[in-house]
């Protein structure tokens, strides 16, 4: 995990509006995802696309306790 946060404003725009496409929690945003299931990915492994940065993104910003971001950006 050595990938910085990015700080395209566009690409949190798009993270902080991007939806779980699958599972249990389909149609959630992945910003409200609990941390247990995002744990468990980052134990497991990311997907290898565009969801799986996402995932990894939310889970450090949820390390660092900065979710609140991605809500504040989708409540603008």
């Amino acid at each position: 995990m050595t990938s910085p946060l990015p700080f395209n404003p566009q690409h949190l725009i798009k993270l902080a509006h991007y939806k779980m496409p699958y599972g249990k929690y389909k149609n959630r945003y992945i910003s409200d995802l609990p941390g247990y299931y995002l744990a468990w990915y980052s134990q497991k492994g990311f997907p290898q696309n565009e969801l799986g940065r996402f995932l990894q993104e939310v889970y450090e910003l949820q390390q660092n306790g900065l979710e609140y971001l991605l809500k504040k950006i989708r409540n603008s």
